[in-house]
């Protein structure tokens, strides 16, 4: 008489998922510690009107883009790590959620590109002799708008869906407490509804009311680092060997 095999061992994560989910939740606080201190040392380009025409602080706003530059790889770093591990659970919405992220990044860059090349004209154009600084002013406006924009499609819109394709991805597959992904779902469509306030103008993306609606999805995304990188994943199916 032949006994099925016990399936308790299946269920206990691998080395291997456990490196994963601490690299994965590093990735995720790395977001933050380079996405705040950015958007304080490129402040200067986006408060004066006039920097490009003025005595700028262009190592600050330099570093301020480096930083968004760490921030964009960071984030696509927490999708390409928990790949392997979520395609088990559902493989298209874990491929969504690369995606997402890679969406993400390359709107980010977008604005650091446009950051540059305000720094570069004050440096190599203004001053130069013939140069109408009125033009200058309005270029670099026009550089700093599309940066805005790519600050509210980018970090200020994609993090939704993220949350909702790995919320739901790890809501299933209870590799995190379930509170966790249910922090991101419901933060989905209060950052949803925030980012489509600032786009009809109902109030500005730096404000009080977009900074309450922001609120669950940062809290989402710091516990999801947090416990990626100090716990790991739940024991889960997913986590387990795959069968031989």
């Amino acid at each position: 008489m032949t006994t099925a095999a016990p399936t308790t061992a299946a269920r206990i994560p691998t080395a291997g998922t456990r490196t994963t989910a601490r690299v994965a939740g590093a990735f995720y606080l790395l977001t933050f510690v380079a996405s705040i201190p950015a958007l304080i040392l490129i402040g200067p380009v986006l408060d004066n009107s006039d920097y490009i025409v003025s005595g700028g602080s262009d190592a600050r706003v330099v570093l301020g883009c480096l930083l968004d530059v760490v921030n964009a790889f960071a984030g696509i770093g927490t999708a390409v790590t928990l790949f392997p591990v979520l395609k088990r659970q559902n493989e298209a919405s874990a491929l969504g959620f690369v995606t997402s992220r890679v969406i993400e990044a390359a709107v980010i860059m977008i604005g650091v590109v446009c950051l540059l090349a305000v720094v570069t004209l004050r440096q190599d154009v203004a001053g130069t002799a013939g140069t109408d600084p009125a033009t200058l002013v309005t270029t670099g406006k026009t550089l700093v708008a599309v940066r805005d924009w790519t600050f509210l499609l980018g970090p200020g819109l994609m993090p939704a869906m993220n949350a909702l394709l790995l919320g739901s991805l790890l809501l299933r597959s209870r590799l995190v407490p379930r509170f966790i992904p249910a922090i991101g779902l419901i933060g989905a469509p209060l950052l949803l509804i925030s980012a489509l306030s600032t786009l009809f103008g109902a109030f500005d993306q730096v404000s009080s009311a977009a900074a309450a609606l922001n609120v669950p999805i940062a809290v989402w995304e710091f516990l999801v680092g947090v416990y990626l990188l100090c716990w790991g994943f739940r024991p889960a199916p997913v986590t387990g060997d795959q069968p031989r």
